[in-house]
């Protein structure tokens, strides 16, 4: 697996934004969602994961909280992501709910993995395998799992070419005492999902059920 393409930060004022929004979710929202976002903030994930909050989307829920990722090993960055939590307290119809996830994770390719035609479908049972895999009740998925090959030409032509996967999907976290869905458990989850597709092994020794995406050609530097 090679290095993801660069962070997923939307500028330099991102994260004062994003710091800025924190705020204003936890002193405004409802209680439930107050709850799930500081069970988010306090969640202890693997060491390879870094991980802060972004400038969430305004206009997909009256509330909203996101993170953004990175799996890093040996100073390379193998794969990144973000992670909205989206709030409507009157609910909503196609996510049967009031609380809905949203995703995005991306990593460059080896490609020979690129070419396998069953990786799309590989892809997405990672994301449904690792909810599953901790238990987690949830409803109403849906996504898309894309791969991409580029190919250099002219003053770029000495790059080698690349090939990447993203996956963007959503689901409905079902809701648990008070309303509050588990986002501790699903934000674990959601890092196995990246941890995954950047090609480490998974965290519980021993666990043959869990295939990941080969290993990288070798370091690249962030």
């Amino acid at each position: 697996m090679a290095a993801a393409q660069g962070r997923l930060s939307d500028g330099a004022g991102g994260m004062d934004d994003a710091k800025e929004g924190e705020r204003d979710a936890t002193q405004t929202a409802p209680p439930p969602f107050r709850a799930a976002v500081e069970a988010l903030r306090v969640a202890r994930l693997r060491p390879e994961i870094e991980i802060d909050p972004t400038r969430p989307p305004q206009r997909l829920a009256p509330y909203a909280y996101a993170l953004e990722a990175a799996v890093v090993a040996d100073d390379e960055d193998l794969a990144d992501g973000r992670l909205v939590l989206l709030h409507d307290p009157a609910g909503h119809d196609a996510w049967q709910g009031t609380f809905r996830l949203v995703t995005l994770v991306r990593a460059e390719l080896e490609p020979e993995m690129a070419a396998d035609p069953l990786l799309p479908d590989v892809c997405w049972s990672w994301l449904t395998g690792a909810l599953q895999a901790r238990g987690l009740s949830y409803g109403e998925p849906s996504g898309t799992v894309t791969r991409a090959s580029s190919h250099y030409f002219g003053g770029l032509s000495e790059r080698p070419s690349a090939s990447h996967i993203e996956i963007r999907a959503s689901w409905t976290p079902r809701e648990g005492l008070g309303g509050v869905p588990d986002t501790a458990s699903h934000l674990a989850a959601w890092c196995d999902l990246l941890c995954q597709v950047a090609g480490l092994p998974p965290a519980s020794a021993g666990d043959a059920s869990v295939v990941t995406l080969p290993q990288r050609r070798g370091p690249q530097s962030r």
